[in-house]
């Protein structure tokens, strides 16, 4: 199998990369290890000290465990591969603390970390708005964790698509009939299709429209693959970060056999 990373879109934050000589189970291997494997921080217990907003703490609390976290894979462990078996731990959790007074808008920013590697992606993300008068103060523990547990913990979405192989074929006669029919998009100045304008998102849009036309086909040996990060980790880091883990597990089941 080969790798080849594609681009990254930086104002949405997807990244695409290129799976070859594969089979779909291995695809959907690692689309699940990416999804549902690799851990990231999120807050996992809150305790309240003040809350007099108009949101019950068990809301509050929801909104805390779904603020990405940025994470350090190299400082914490999952807690149950920690020393300190589940117990809490500065290996595998991390103290976060918030003290407001209204009027205000409670953001993630407010949210105040002991690690300066691990705090609130979107620091504009707003978590309750205070009247005056009113206070919101706790102590939260975050801890890392697996998407495979609770969704909070997952690193973003990833999903792939067989690589797609377009034919264009501008001095069909079908063209001008079938021009209404494509996405605008697909035409260049000429008003002829460049299958470089033809990207993934329009390949669904093209696809047996007019094969006389534009003729689609797809490689089942190759995979596109999308990641969208949700800001916890870097596209390339979920990937390598699931690779490993995939091996981590196929190195442990051989090892288990030959006992």
């Amino acid at each position: 199998m080969k790798i080849e990373f594609l681009n990254k879109d930086k104002t949405t934050g997807k990244s695409a990369f290129l799976l070859k000589e594969a089979t779909p189970a291995f695809a959907n291997l690692l689309r699940r290890a990416m999804m549902e494997s690799v851990p990231t921080m999120a807050i996992d217990t809150v305790e309240f000290k003040e809350n007099s907003s108009v949101l019950y703490d068990e809301i509050v609390a929801h909104r805390l465990g779904l603020v990405p976290l940025s994470t350090d894979l190299k400082g914490y462990n999952l807690q149950a591969q920690c020393k300190c078996k589940g117990e809490g731990c500065a290996r595998c959790t991390l103290k976060l603390i918030l003290k407001a007074k209204g009027p205000c808008t409670v953001y993630a920013s407010d949210i105040k970390s002991k690690d300066p590697q691990v705090k609130p992606v979107f620091g504009d993300m707003p978590i309750v708005k205070l009247l005056k008068g009113q206070e919101l103060e706790f102590e939260a523990t975050a801890a890392l964790g697996q998407g495979k547990q609770h969704v909070k913990w997952s690193p973003g979405l990833v999903w792939y698509k067989y690589e797609p192989s377009i034919t264009v074929n501008n001095d069909s006669p079908k063209l001008a009939e079938c021009k209404s029919k494509y996405p605008p998009q697909i035409f260049d100045k000429n008003g002829k299709i460049d299958k470089k304008l033809i990207t993934t998102a329009l390949v669904d849009a093209c696809d047996g429209v007019c094969p006389d036309v534009v003729k689609i086909e797809y490689n089942p040996n190759n995979f596109l693959f999308t990641i969208e990060s949700w800001g916890q980790l870097e596209s390339k880091e979920i990937a390598q970060a699931a690779a490993d883990m995939i091996l981590e597990s196929l190195n442990e089941f051989e090892e288990k056999l030959g006992k």
